[in-house]
């Protein structure tokens, strides 16, 4: 398939309300082998810059396109990408965009998206200077998001979100320290010329200099290494494992939790993992089998505790709810499109009814971790202030620790260019409601 074809298929797809993660698969499994990189790059590139793209192709069109036309939207926003923010040649990137147009079957549009490419070649000083005063166009993040990010924490820190946002996501490794040492994977990477260096946070992690395919990572398929970001690696120390636990991991998909703390303590109990949708939970099973670890999977509601809970408690659970995402947006730009301000109310309401629900299943004096990868205090501390406010035997187990920020409830990280993600985590502890 054309690559700028596929790219604008899968930007229709998102302006219509599907992922970008669950499109990309299937794309790339379309074009051309040698294109694939090409192909992720425009994908991400012009998702991540979408806001500001789509300001200027109201400037540069009379009336906005239909939605059976996402198409041609999608493809345009491709050819604008690749003039503003790639080094492709702008002769090449027009005359490449035009020419995916015929092969999304409409013709009609090959005037029009060569009119509207060459128009901003002409105009592109003049277009920038116009929007130059609006916080969409310079940020690239929808007005909603850009006034939580400021109202919540200040614009020094907004704008530090705001930058590592708009930033390619580094590429974190978790080394499974039940078949060696960081220290050790360190030296294979060096020997197959892999730059790489030790996380500051996590004991196991290390973030490489470049993306590298994971076929060409040491022992990647033996699993004595995984991708994960290092601030999803901070909740297996958190929980404070110890032998012979019942540990419930909800919400576990893709199941990279999951593993670490099967890896953080060999001589567990039992581990409980839940997933909602049976098709993430292949991709937790994936990992368990690469890596030789095992654990019991439940596809269900983690919320639904009578359909498969049998009744013995936990003593540690980890909490990985369901939220905006707002944390790891440069891993998933879609959610600039996707995601809409009415959407986190909703999440927060989830957010508690999943901590309501798990409690009943925590032993007393368990621990149970609530993590997110968001940087809104509505998912985060306003949801555990209101779980404590309503459960007489929860209390904050603060955490105690060198990276992110204190807040109320919890410990905050945000995303930092060249480094971790935007991670929030909180600590109880069930007591005795006397």
């Amino acid at each position: 398939m054309n690559t700028r074809a596929a790219v604008a298929e899968v930007i229709a797809q998102v302006l219509r309300g599907k992922s970008l993660s669950a499109l990309l698969p299937e794309y790339a499994s379309k074009v051309a082998e040698k294109d694939i990189g090409l192909f992720k790059e425009l994908c991400f590139g012009t998702l991540r810059w979408y806001p500001a793209i789509e300001l200027l192709l109201q400037e540069l069109m009379q009336k906005p396109m239909r939605e059976k036309e996402y198409e041609v939207q999608g493809l345009l926003a491709c050819g604008l990408y690749q003039l503003m923010y790639t080094r492709v040649a702008d002769h090449a990137a027009i005359n490449e965009t035009v020419a995916a147009v015929t092969k999304l079957k409409r013709p009609w549009a090959k005037a029009l998206v060569n009119a509207v490419l060459r128009n901003f070649q002409r105009q592109r000083a003049e277009l920038e200077a116009k929007l130059a005063k609006n916080p969409v166009f310079v940020r690239a993040h929808p007005q909603w998001l850009l006034d939580s990010l400021f109202s919540c924490w200040g614009s020094e820190i907004a704008i530090d979100i705001i930058a590592a946002n708009n930033q390619q996501a580094p590429m974190a490794l978790r080394v499974n320290a039940l078949k060696g040492s960081r220290d050790d994977y360190l030296q294979q990477l060096n020997a197959t010329n892999i730059a790489a260096q030790a996380t500051q946070f996590s004991e196991q992690g290390i973030l490489l200099q470049a993306a590298t395919d994971v076929s060409e990572l040491p022992g990647f398929s033996d699993g004595s290494v995984s991708v994960q970001d290092e601030a999803a690696q901070l909740a297996a120390t958190l929980l404070e494992l110890k032998p012979n636990q019942r540990v419930l991991d909800a919400c576990c998909a893709p199941g990279g939790k999951t593993c670490h703390i099967l890896e953080t303590q060999a001589n567990l109990s039992k581990v409980v993992a839940v997933e909602l949708e049976g098709r993430r939970m292949q991709r937790v099973e994936e990992n368990l089998q690469r890596l030789g670890l095992n654990a019991e999977l439940v596809v269900a509601d983690a919320s639904a505790t009578e359909n498969w809970w049998g009744g013995d408690s936990f003593q540690r659970i980890l909490l990985d709810a369901p939220c905006s995402a707002s944390g790891v947006i440069r891993r998933h730009p879609d959610i600039k499109l996707l995601r809409k301000p009415t959407d986190i109310g909703k999440l927060a309401a989830l957010q508690l009814h999943l901590l309501r629900s798990l409690w009943q299943t925590l032993e007393e004096n368990g621990i149970l971790l609530y993590a997110t990868c968001s940087v809104l205090p509505l998912e985060n501390d306003q949801v555990i202030e209101k779980f404590l406010a309503e459960a007489p035997d929860a209390v904050l187990y603060s955490i105690e620790a060198q990276w992110g920020m204190k807040t109320d409830f919890g410990r905050q990280l945000f995303p930092t260019i060249n480094g971790n993600d935007g991670f929030y985590y909180s600590r109880l502890r069930k007591t005795s409601q006397t």
